[in-house]
Formats: structure tokens, sequence, C-alpha cells
């Protein structure tokens, strides 16, 4: 079994930090559902911004809002306005590699949904 980049939001734009919630990332329930994102589930946060990465869970936020609340002590490391990158992974069989493409969902600077597609691995430099 490896590792392997699930699904990824890409390029959405935090809208809000609470440093004294409990912790996790809120997400706008439509974007979970896009990118097949569960409330309790581990996301990994790549802040495009500020050069910063850090794990968390996600917990559903209210649908179309384009909500994406960083909290708890998370909230040190992302700030309203900031990009980032939202993504999760699982493990694969040797088996299912082959051909497997992770699912990515484009965002516009209000995280609505512009683009759905599977990614294409590959060299990029």
């Amino acid at each position: 079994m490896r590792s392997f980049l699930r699904s990824k939001i890409h390029r959405a734009t935090v809208t809000q930090a609470e440093l004294h919630y409990e912790g996790s990332l809120t997400l706008d329930r439509l974007l979970m559902v896009e990118a097949d994102i569960l409330p309790g589930e581990e996301v990994h946060v790549w802040n495009v911004t500020q050069g910063t990465r850090f794990s968390t869970y996600a917990i559903e936020g209210p649908a179309d809002t384009g909500v994406l609340c960083v909290n708890g002590a998370a909230a040190h490391l992302a700030k309203p306005g900031d990009i980032i990158i939202v993504a999760t992974f699982h493990w694969l069989p040797e088996s299912a590699i082959a051909g497997y493409s992770p699912r990515v969902v484009f965002v516009d600077s209000s995280n609505k949904v512009t683009e759905r597609r599977p990614e294409v691995i590959g060299p990029s430099c």
C-alpha cells in the first residue's frame, strides 16, 4: 500500500480565522461534497500566500456560503484573504495505482467551484 493524493481544493481563499475555536477547518458543505471530504476527515492545508503547511480535520460549514475558516492554533498560520490548497490522501494497493487520478476542485476568489477534473500527475517544471 502507498499513500496518494485523493482530492484537492485548489487555490481557495481563507474567509475567517478563529484563534479561540477548538480547532479544525470549516469548509462550505458544497466544497466538501465536490472534493469528497467528510466531516472529521484529516485535511492537509498548504498556504500559498504565507508558505506554511499544517494538518487538521474538516468540519462542515453552511452550504453555498464560500466559508473557509481556519480554527484554533492553525489560525496563526492562515489569515483571511490567504490563498490555500486543501488536500486529502488515502492508501492504495499496488494493483490500483496504474491509471489512478485524484479529484481536483478549482474555485474562484469567492470559493465557488469553477472546474472539476482529475489531476494529471507528471512533470511540472
